[in-house]
């Protein structure tokens, strides 16, 4: 706050005393008074309200410029009114209540919000585990009834089951540190399951899976790693080469901080200016607007949010027509003692 703004806020109260002053002038020239008197008074008003604008200048000053420093340090801008001293000035003190007021009102209406998403989460969480039921049960009738249709319906049953895991994976990944569990865990035995997870996939397409030195272990909750290589090991059985014999690598590498696990297929990749953008959320790019690929655009999104959430790095390289490898990069936390 500059003081000649300030003195703009003044000029109404500025030209009023200017004005009163000039008045008193004026009534004092009948008076036989000495040019000292008549010099002395409004010097003297004129002064006193000088002292005491500069004194408010200063005071407001400190205020409000402690108030903008406070806001630009915060990330949480909503804190402000928990960490500003109260000031001494009546405007200072409405603004201070004015802002706190506002606070409780937001933090109302984000509570009600919160409490609405969580209402919906459980339902979406009861709809999932409820629908899990007819799916077993017609798994249950097509095994017993094995024919080319009931195969077929097997196919898509698994496809539904796919999705019907992610969305209940999605529901959770924004309260991922309520519901994991952090313990050493070997990575041939997350990597089996989740090949056995898709194996009926794997099958169909034809696909090969070359699997060799994972035998290694690495601090993380397996449930939620065995989801994220469902999503990448059906990404890559979605977008395979028709042409070729089909291919999944995996296998990993033991460094000094950390253990890589390497997911790579030759399937169709990806162009290189869409690399950069595959984990945003709901971008399918050229490959998921291809026919009979229908991509959501959720899959690597959600395993990007998942890896962050369990603070496992997530990388992608792709080369178009020639295949992707993706890296998962489990660090050695220093912090965490499983022995």
């Amino acid at each position: 706050m500059s003081f000649k703004d300030f003195l703009k806020d003044k000029i109404i109260t500025i030209t009023l005393l200017i004005l009163g002053v000039m008045t008193i002038e004026v009534f004092l020239i009948p008076y036989r008074f000495g040019s000292f008197i008549k010099l002395y008074i409004p010097i003297v008003i004129l002064g006193l309200y000088l002292i005491s604008i500069i004194i408010e200048y200063f005071t407001k000053r400190s205020f409000y410029n402690n108030l903008l420093d406070t806001m630009d340090r915060l990330d949480e801008k909503y804190l402000i009114t928990e960490i500003i001293k109260s000031p001494s000035f009546i405007e200072g003190k409405m603004l201070k209540e004015s802002l706190a007021q506002i606070d409780k009102s937001m933090a109302e209406n984000v509570n009600k919000y919160k409490y609405m998403q969580e209402d919906y989460k459980d339902y979406i969480e009861l709809w999932i585990h409820e629908i899990k039921l007819p799916i077993a049960a017609s798994k249950m009738v097509v095994e017993n009834n094995k024919n080319e249709v009931t195969k077929s319906i097997n196919e898509e049953l698994q496809k539904i089951e796919n999705y019907i895991e992610q969305a209940l994976f999605y529901a959770r990944s924004n309260t991922v540190e309520k519901d994991y569990y952090i313990k050493k865990c070997n990575l041939k035995d997350i990597v089996n399951e989740s090949i056995k997870k898709n194996k009926n996939a794997l099958i169909q397409e034809k696909i090969t899976i070359n699997i060799h030195d994972i035998n290694m272990q690495v601090n993380t909750d397996s449930k939620w790693i065995i989801f994220i290589l469902n999503q990448l090991i059906q990404n890559s059985v979605k977008y395979r080469k028709l042409d070729n014999n089909s291919e999944i690598e995996m296998h990993a590498k033991k460094g000094a901080e950390n253990v890589i696990l390497y997911i790579k297929d030759n399937g169709i990749g990806i162009k290189k200016g869409e690399i950069t953008r595959v984990f945003e959320k709901g971008f399918t790019g050229t490959n998921g607007r291809m026919q009979n690929k229908k991509s959501t655009g959720i899959g690597l999104y959600l395993c990007k949010k998942l890896c962050d959430k369990l603070g496992i790095a997530i990388e992608l390289n792709s080369v178009q027509n020639e295949g992707t490898e993706i890296r998962l990069v489990f660090p050695k936390s220093s912090y965490i003692d499983l022995k």
